[in-house]
């Protein structure tokens, strides 16, 4: 039954994906500059298709993360390596791809717009997730989504953030903490801006676009969740998904 409301929940996404792109490409085509909005979202994708998770793996020696854990090319798979530092620096590049993204289009290319700049943030996302590097596949773009968040409304994406520690603080589930700011982001957005009266409906749509996909690609996440199968942070569990290479550095490095 859990399964048959997951799948259900999975076409629901594709519709609001299919509206979403719908609304956001009728708004593409209406634009002064095409051309430029075009440019910048391949810029975009490009950026947001760089690995940073193998890129730094690789520049510290350690285990391509596709290859033990969850094998999520991300900051907290590559965490489990042992390397905290390898997990920061992952972290922040895949947020700065996004943030960067974001605020090239907003420099190089104002002309396009809010909606363009919405449509170059879900281009730097989308890219996390669906790399050309990767052959179309990548992580669940969490940081990306933050740093997307931080070029378009800075204050969102601090709340957004406060959300996420909150949630994994309590429970414990670093999963359950990213599907709950996710889907807290385009609310809180919607409230706060109705209220102040500086709402933008392109970045509203992103954002619920964004959110939207982060829950789908935490979709095995839900499952393990609804079952109780899900690892908490810290627990045995994710520490016997450490790679073989990372734990026997640790126990080197114990002996001297």
């Amino acid at each position: 039954m859990a399964i048959e409301r997951f799948h259900l929940s999975a076409k629901g996404v594709q519709y609001l994906n299919c509206f979403l792109t719908s609304y956001l490409t009728t708004h593409f085509t209406t634009m002064a500059d095409p051309v430029s909005l075009l440019l910048a979202i391949i810029i975009a994708y490009l950026l947001g298709s760089l690995p940073f998770a193998i890129i730094v793996s690789k520049l510290f020696g350690l285990q391509d993360p596709r290859q033990f854990g969850s094998g999520n090319p991300g900051a907290t798979n590559v965490l489990r390596s042992g390397n905290k530092s390898a997990a920061i620096l992952t972290l922040i590049g895949d947020a700065l791809k996004g943030w960067g993204a974001v605020y090239l289009a907003q420099t190089l290319f104002p002309q396009i717009g809010t909606t363009g700049f919405a449509l170059v943030g879900i281009a730097a996302f989308l890219g996390h997730i669906y790399s050309c590097f990767l052959k179309f596949k990548g992580g669940k773009g969490v940081a990306t989504a933050i740093g997307v968040l931080f070029a378009l409304q800075a204050w969102l994406a601090g709340v957004t953030i406060a959300i996420w520690i909150l949630i994994a603080v309590l429970f414990r589930f670093s999963s359950l903490a990213a599907i709950v700011a996710s889907a807290s982001a385009p609310v809180i957005y919607a409230l706060m801006s109705l209220s102040g009266g500086d709402f933008i409906m392109s970045y509203f749509l992103s954002f619920v676009f964004i959110a939207a996909m982060l829950i789908y690609k935490h979709k095995k996440n839900i499952h393990n969740l609804m079952n109780g199968k899900e690892s908490k942070i810290g627990s045995s569990k994710d520490k016997a998904s450490t790679p073989p290479v990372a734990r026997m550095s640790k126990k080197a490095k114990s002996k001297k």
